[in-house]
């Protein structure tokens, strides 16, 4: 098994949620154990590389692979979430998005100052929501010492957002890759946009 086995286990599906998008669905690569246990290790090693207190991700699916790499880490996870959704007294971090404002949350005891943390997510598109993630724990004293992502969309630079950071990508799809035979949806379709 390889990068190349474990991206044709990656849907697209056009046009999802909207006209013009090209989703990239993992829920293809969570399905098969085996392949899934494969993308866990590859990510969890790029965390091993770094000394850290803790692993954080922004909801909701950055938590699949947060929460299972901090297990087996034995270190704490951190979950950051969508303004309100926390019970517990919170720090709360604006940005905006491609299509207006937005705010994530984590509690206010979660991160002490100088802990080294590790963000996770399952996708870096255009960078902006695991910026904002940054930015929260960077305002809470925490250091970000690296971003471990399933899959990287490099054709939308999302890395360059993000460059005083340590980035690791464990898939990069490095053009709009399209794959007629792996989607749900068999529609014409030319350059579209992308999301996660």
């Amino acid at each position: 098994m390889d990068i190349a086995d474990l991206k044709s286990k990656i849907r697209t599906v056009p046009d999802f949620p909207k006209k013009g998008i090209l989703f990239y669905d993992i829920t293809t690569l969570l399905q098969d154990p085996e392949y899934f246990a494969y993308a866990i290790k590859g990510m969890m090693d790029m965390c091993r590389e770094k000394k850290i207190d803790s692993i954080a991700a922004a909801e909701s699916r950055g938590f699949i692979f947060g929460s299972i790499i901090s297990h087996e880490l034995k270190i704490p996870f951190i979950p950051i979430r969508k303004e309100g959704r926390l019970p517990h007294k919170t720090i709360k971090h604006s940005y905006e998005k491609e299509y207006g404002a937005d705010s994530i949350e984590i509690h206010s005891d979660a991160i002490k100052k100088g802990d080294k943390v590790m963000l996770v997510d399952d996708l870096l598109a255009t960078g902006g929501t695991i910026k904002a993630a940054a930015n929260l724990i960077e305002k809470m004293g925490g250091e970000v010492v690296g971003m471990a992502f399933l899959i990287e969309l490099g054709f939308l630079g999302g890395r360059k957002k993000l460059d005083r950071y340590n980035i690791f990508s464990l898939m990069n799809f490095e053009n709009d890759e399209w794959d007629p035979e792996n989607t749900e949806q068999k529609e014409d379709f030319s350059s579209p946009d992308v999301t996660n």
